[in-house]
Order: structure tokens, then sequence, then C-alpha cells
């Protein structure tokens, strides 16, 4: 095991941290103290802080993942589908990926994707539903749909269902109520995003193969360290570089070097959904090897990097060390980013905007808006001006990133197939190159419960490029009188909705042919 390291470049944070440590910051966080955010922030605070000690009271849980696991292989049940939104699947996709298991990680509305999972072999699936309520609309109907394919096959679907919930939800009553084969109860004082060491992240990743009792020695030999009032605390440090580099509120995240596999998609959610508020925040954004912004010298950019050398002048934190512990140091420096921005790092006030909007368009089910154009297989709209006088894709574009200003960022919103359509991945740094600016790139609906907090409540910097695609093979949702076709089309009308109503440009192109499109926005982009 490595405990965690962050060594820092091109800054000086030492009174920062100098004034942390005397304030007793870490080891007030590890005590659990509400007070540490302010008043507004200390009823939220008091029921959110149980993820500090999680390497020590979630140590009864491996035993009954370990039963439920030789259970299910003795019946020859090894393939592993999590349905799950936000932190509930962002860390088993980083456990179980870097352990090398496999886990099918659901949590798109897309139908091709829910179709995907449902063609895996039925006769040796279980599904793990991870919703702290029950009430998600993804994990909800996903949950239904299963049922349904059981069913269909032969399979009594109760044995074939785990859920994580929290206790006392609805969910639990419906399990109970079903007879679903396993229910794990998680600590409902911690929020998702900082549940991955909680039942959400082990039960998935422990079914699949993980060693998670690994996982939660790890956290506990960083423990002892991220908990101390230090000089040599790496989270203070982490969190000054985060949060206390005057006017820089972009935080570049990349793994490069590191065998951990997938952390910056994790800490992306952690990092907005915590602090994008109060249009304030640190904007994470999460970029490939070699990201262009990592070679930028922009004044609002510093970079915060897992086992990576700097790549430029910006404020730099590089950190280092085994899975468990790097949870466990961006959680307690999140924590401490927060309380140098003067914010609450524990509530979304602005997550549930786009869901009440979709749930409004499902109920209504209008006529989707007029296209402004087609050009290709790319339907063009945009929020209200932002066409005026454009009559092609180049020109929307280019009237796009008209809008994106000196500090401002690009974020691109794919609601599309992650693993059919990966090709788009690439307008990425493509788009970055060409803006100059930093570009975050989310797949729909999932970055809704992660940098959708942000793009609503964080500085209101940003410019935003919604991709959506035809459904040529819907999938029904047993008794909901909507498709996934027609789930996906809502979420993403409900947030570019909510998104303009907040006065931010939006420029939505809609692929009637997705493999077509998505080559047509690479060629569109590159140039």
């Amino acid at each position: 095991m490595t405990a965690p390291k962050v060594s820092t470049h091109n800054g000086d944070w030492a009174e920062v941290v100098d004034r942390l440590v005397s304030e007793k910051i870490a080891s007030r966080i590890a005590a659990k103290d509400a007070t540490i955010w302010g008043p507004e922030a200390e009823h939220e605070a008091s029921i959110r802080l149980g993820w500090v000690d999680l390497h020590e009271t979630s140590r009864p849980l491996l035993a009954e993942i370990e039963a439920l696991q030789a259970d299910f292989r003795s019946e020859g049940v090894d393939r592993v589908v999590l349905s799950g939104m936000g932190g509930s699947s962002l860390a088993p996709e980083v456990i179980t990926r870097t352990a090398g298991v496999e886990l099918v990680v659901l949590d798109s509305t897309d139908p091709s994707v829910v179709a995907r999972a449902l063609a895996g072999d039925l006769s040796k699936t279980v599904i793990v539903v991870s919703s702290k309520s029950g009430g998600t609309v993804e994990t909800d109907s996903h949950r239904r749909t299963f049922v349904k394919a059981f069913t269909d096959a032969g399979i009594d679907a109760a044995s074939r269902i785990v859920v994580v919930t929290d206790p006392g939800s609805p969910f639990e009553k419906l399990s109970a109520d079903e007879g679903y084969r396993k229910t794990f109860l998680a600590d409902p004082n911690i929020g998702g995003r900082y549940s991955a060491l909680t039942a959400f992240g082990l039960v998935p990743s422990g079914l699949a193969g993980a060693d998670i009792a690994e996982l939660l020695d790890q956290a506990a030999e960083a423990a002892p360290e991220l908990q101390a009032d230090s000089t040599d605390n790496p989270a203070l440090w982490l969190g000054a570089v985060l949060a206390a580099s005057a006017g820089r509120d972009k935080a570049i995240i990349t793994a490069e070097g590191s065998d951990i596999v997938g952390f910056p998609d994790w800490a992306e959610q952690l990092i907005a959904e915590s602090t994008g508020k109060n249009g304030t925040g640190v904007l994470p954004v999460a970029v490939e090897v070699g990201a262009p912004e990592l070679r930028s010298e922009a004044a609002d950019l510093t970079n915060a990097l897992l086992a990576e050398k700097a790549a430029s002048g910006v404020p730099t934190a590089l950190t280092s060390g085994s899975l468990g512990g790097q949870f466990l140091l961006w959680e307690v420096a999140t924590a401490v980013a927060g309380y140098l921005l003067g914010i609450n790092p524990f509530d979304q006030p602005d997550v549930e905007s786009a869901k009440k909007a979709a749930r409004g368009l499902l109920d209504a089910q209008p006529e989707p808006e007029a296209a402004a154009f087609t050009e290709g297989s790319v339907e063009v709209r945009g929020s209200e001006g932002l066409l005026d006088g454009v009559d092609s894709l180049q020109g929307a574009v280019d009237a796009l990133l008209g809008k994106l200003d000196a500090k401002g960022y690009l974020a691109v919103m794919a609601y599309l197939d992650s693993e059919r359509d990966s090709d788009l991945a690439a307008v990425r740094p493509a788009l970055a190159t060409r803006t100059g600016r930093p570009v975050t790139f989310g797949w729909g609906p999932r970055f809704l419960h992660s940098t959708g907090q942000y793009h609503k409540g964080g500085h209101p910097e940003g410019v935003f490029l919604q991709i959506t695609g035809a459904h040529p093979t819907d999938v029904e949702i047993p008794d909901r009188p909507f498709t996934f076709g027609t789930l996906i089309s809502a979420q993403a009308a409900g947030d570019a909705n909510v998104l303009a109503e907040r006065g931010r440009p939006v420029l939505r192109l809609h692929l009637t042919d997705p493999a077509s499109g998505v080559q047509q926005l690479r060629a569109l982009f590159a140039n």
C-alpha cells in the first residue's frame, strides 16, 4: 500500500496551509464538526459527514458481500450489472477498472445502452440497483426493465436483484415487498459523491471480484495523515491548490502515468457537485493523456494531476498513492476547498432543476421543437438569438464559440451511447485546441448527476454544446407511459431549457443518424 502524497509547483500556499493547521480544520473534519462551513451549512453538514471514518464503519459489509458473491458463483451467476447514477456508478467503475474485473455499468437511458446490457447472458446475470431513495427515474426504469427481461427468460427476477439504498427509504420497502435477493443499507449521513467506500461503492465492486478489503485498508493507512493538523497533511495542500489560487477556478485533472483507471471522472463529480454553487466554485476538467489544457498557461487554470509531472507553468498539485487513499485524500481536500470558498460542500441545490424540467416534458410529451435547419445528418437548434442569421452548421458552431469569453469554458454534453459513439470524444481536445479554453465532455444523462450542478450553480461562464441522437430501436419501460428514447430526449431537452432560462448559450445538434452524424461532427471540429 502507498499512502497519499501531494507535491505542489508554481505557487505558494504555505500561508493558507498554516491557517488551516492553526484552525484545526483537518482534525475538525475528522471529528465531524458540522460548524466548519458556517451556520447556513451546519444542518446539512451534520448529516453528511459519515464518510470520514468509512474505512472503519464499512468493515461489517465485507463478510456479507463475500458470502453473497460466493452464493452467486455457486449458482453460475458471475455477470454483474450495476444500475446507478452519479456517485453510485462512478466509484464502482473506477474500483473495478483499476482492479481489472468486469462490471457492466448501466448509467444511461440511451436505448442502445440499455439494450446492450439486456443482451448479455441473463442466466449468468445479477443486477445491483443503487439508489438512495429508489425514486431516481433512471434506476427505477432499469429495474423495471430487468424484472421483465428476467421473467421473460424464465428466471426468478427477485433472486437476481440486489438493492443498495438508505435505511427507511421507499426502495427498502419495495425490496422487502418484492422479495429481492439482498438489500444492503448504506449510511444515510453520506452524500452520493462521498460514497465510494460505502455499500454504494463496495457492493457492486465486491460482487464483480474487486478486493474491497484492500481498498478499506488503503484508506485506513491514509487516514491518520489526512486527519492531522500538520503542514505535512497532503489534503490541506490539495484543497489549497484547488480553492486558494487567486483567480484560478478551473482545475485540469488527468491520471496519466497512474495505474488508477478512470479516476478523473470520479474526481470531476466530487469537485463540481461540491463546489459549483452560489455563482462560484471550482470547475473540474477531466482530460485525456496529452490534453491541450495541460500545455496552457491560462490565468484561470490550475492542474491537479495523478502521478504526473507538471506540464506547464500554472499552479499544480501532483498526487499519488493507492486508490483507497486517493478517495479519502480528494474527499478531505474537497471539504477543505468548500471551507476556503465559503460554501457548503455537501448540498447540490441545482441538480434538481433539470430533473424537474425533464419530468414536466415527460408528462406533457410535447412535439419536438422544429429545427432551425438541417445539414447532412445534423438537425440544428439553438437558444434564443443564438442562430439569428445563421444557416450553416459551421456558422452555428462559430456563433456558439463566439459567446465564449476569455474566462469561459465550453461544455460538450453528449446524450448518446458512450460505447457505440465513442469516436465523438475526439471532439473534446479538438475544440480545446481551437478555442484555447478548457472543454468539458460529459455523456448524458450521467453528467447531470455530476458537472450538471456546476453548469447551473457555478461561475456563469459556460457555453453549451448539446448533442443528441435518433433511436432506430427503442426500448419499452414496463408500466410506464414513456420509452427510454422518450426519457433521454426529455432529459436532454429539460437540461437545455434550464440552461437557456439562466441565460446561457446552448447549441443543440441532433444526429438523425448517429453513426454518420458523429463522423460529420468529428470532421467539422477538426477544421
